[in-house]
């Protein structure tokens, strides 16, 4: 076994109020209690593994070297690392200390992530140095950060930032005092925007505590658990179910990669229980255990998100002993709403399923009462669980959140049974192998573009991603412009999956009689499929 040892000792806080307390950060610290030679988290490619007891002295290192540097309760750190112990440490550090944790998404380009870094206030940056370049080059930038630490991943490079394990190993391994708890906020999530710009969803620790509570008493979590995270730590859906585990008591199997092969090996050699994925993950496994053979028999269940499963690949997964759970849920309630079962997924194709136990959601109309069954409605949802609202938008909160309700924008119909089935995602989303694209914040970026005189992006059905952007674009007068132009314009402002895969020019974009574009009417024109 492969440890990354700094011999931890039992140093716990003298009184067990602190750690009693809802805070995030005290779930490691109790862990590091109960069970000190538990295996806590497993980072798969690098042959790294941490029990309990070691990864709780490493996070209170972590924590009082970012305390000794000024960083105090409220103040935003951001984090640009792939999955790693380092994601683990970072995030659980800050939540002991009352920071505020702001994932960033590794795969936007320098402009997206300056806006997030000035948006939030973030002082504070951790990131791998697989990421210099954009580092450097925010560096170069207007944004908060004052504090840069950098996290080697095995190669040396001079570097204005702080190192990561230096911070480390000058540090006491000491208990921190916990001094957030409760309504304080843990995470600043940012979502892409229907305006253009994303917006920071404020999830606190008891936001997050009750997300725990409500998917442990509503799946089949087990102590002891060998719980497979492949989903970025950027996104909920990675850094939820990791939270989640440690809750439990169960071993975290981190991933950098999904790829199929690579993830079934980790399955095999990890003996994996249960895992989060999403469904164009889950289509590429099942076509590669029908073709090899890989020892996946420990593997109970999985939740598939992202995208609707269809009953056949269900009905695939049985046939290989795999349980599916298809979910429905959204960064701003901590990624959970309802969720269903394999048996009754098939029997309810196209269900989303019901409430996780501790939630409610209801299918409204516009003007505020339940709907009928088989009638379309908004899709409303509350919970302890609910975001408290968006970072510095009192505006658009007070739009989403209305008497303890979030508003979801999402269109669904209610059958007799009290199961969900989404007909419409939210504002013309995209969701493209798992990633939520928002026209508006490509079209922003296509309007600046000197040649464009309007433009509208759609989904197009895509066999690989399920969805891929496709933008409709009208011409200024006397200009040409070419799809190289196009994607040349985009590539520095947009990251990659963001990138329009198709580009048509034409003359006039439909419109309603009040002006407003008619992207029905494009997808009807335009249905793809996407190119590949």
């Amino acid at each position: 076994m492969v440890c990354c040892a700094m011999a931890p000792t039992r140093t716990f806080v003298a009184s067990w109020s602190a750690v009693m307390c809802k805070s995030v950060g005290s779930f490691v610290t109790k862990r590091a209690y109960l069970n000190p030679a538990q295996e806590a988290a497993v980072e798969f490619e690098r042959g790294r593994r941490l029990t309990f007891l070691e990864l709780n002295s490493r996070i209170n290192r972590l924590a009082n070297g970012l305390a000794s540097r000024g960083v105090c309760k409220g103040d935003r750190l951001a984090i640009l690392l792939p999955n790693a112990l380092e994601y683990i440490e970072s995030y659980f550090a800050a939540a002991k200390i009352g920071a505020v944790v702001v994932p960033l998404n590794w795969r936007l380009v320098p402009d997206e992530l300056e806006f997030i870094l000035r948006d939030s206030g973030s002082s504070v940056l951790v990131y791998g140095s697989a990421f210099d370049g954009n580092a450097n080059a925010l560096k170069q930038r207007d944004t908060s950060v004052c504090t840069w630490i950098r996290v080697s991943d095995g190669e040396s490079h001079l570097s204005s930032a702080q190192d990561y394990d230096e911070i480390l190993q000058q540090a006491s391994e000491s208990e921190p005092g916990i001094t957030a708890r409760g309504d304080d906020l843990l995470l600043l999530v940012y979502t892409s925007g229907t305006t253009g710009f994303p917006k920071g969803a404020m999830l606190t620790h008891d936001n997050m505590l009750w997300a725990c509570i409500t998917w442990n008493v509503t799946c089949d979590m087990r102590a002891g658990d060998r719980h497979l995270i492949v989903l970025p730590l950027f996104h909920l859906g990675g850094l939820f179910p990791l939270t989640a585990a440690f809750h439990r008591g169960q071993t975290a199997v981190i991933l950098r990669s999904a790829e199929p092969q690579h993830l079934l090996r980790s399955i095999e050699r990890e003996k994996v229980t249960v895992g989060v994925i999403v469904t164009t993950i889950l289509r590429l496994i099942l076509q590669t255990l029908e073709d090899k053979t890989y020892n996946c028999t420990t593997l109970r269940w999985v939740v598939a998100g992202g995208e609707a499963v269809p009953a056949e690949l269900i009905l695939r997964a049985a046939g290989l002993g795999i349980e599916i759970l298809q979910d429905y849920g959204l960064t701003e309630t901590c990624g959970i709403a309802t969720i269903i079962s394999s048996e009754d997924a098939v029997k309810k194709a196209g269900s989303s399923g019901k409430p996780y136990f501790h939630t409610e959601v209801r299918v409204v109309a516009d003007d505020g009462r339940d709907v009928s069954p088989g009638e379309v409605g908004e899709v409303i949802v509350r919970g302890p669980h609910a975001m408290k609202g968006y970072w510095n938008r009192a505006k658009a909160t007070a739009e989403t959140i209305r008497e303890g309700w979030l508003y979801t924008g999402d269109l669904a119909t209610i059958d007799h049974d009290g199961c969900i089935y989404i007909r419409d995602r939210r504002k013309d989303m995209i969701i493209s192998g798992g990633e939520n694209i928002y026209p508006a914040e490509i079209e922003r970026v296509l309007q600046l573009h000197s040649k464009i005189r309007e433009v509208a992006v759609i989904g197009q059905h895509s066999a690989k991603w399920g969805e891929s952007p496709a933008a409709i674009v009208v011409v200024k007068e006397g200009a040409s412009l070419s799809t190289e132009e196009v994607l040349s314009h985009c590539r520095s402002r947009l990251a990659g999956f963001k990138l329009p895969q198709c580009i048509e020019i034409v003359s006039e974009l439909p419109r309603t009689p009040t002006g407003k574009v008619q992207k029905h009417v494009l997808r009807e024109r335009f249905p793809g499929p996407a190119p590949q």
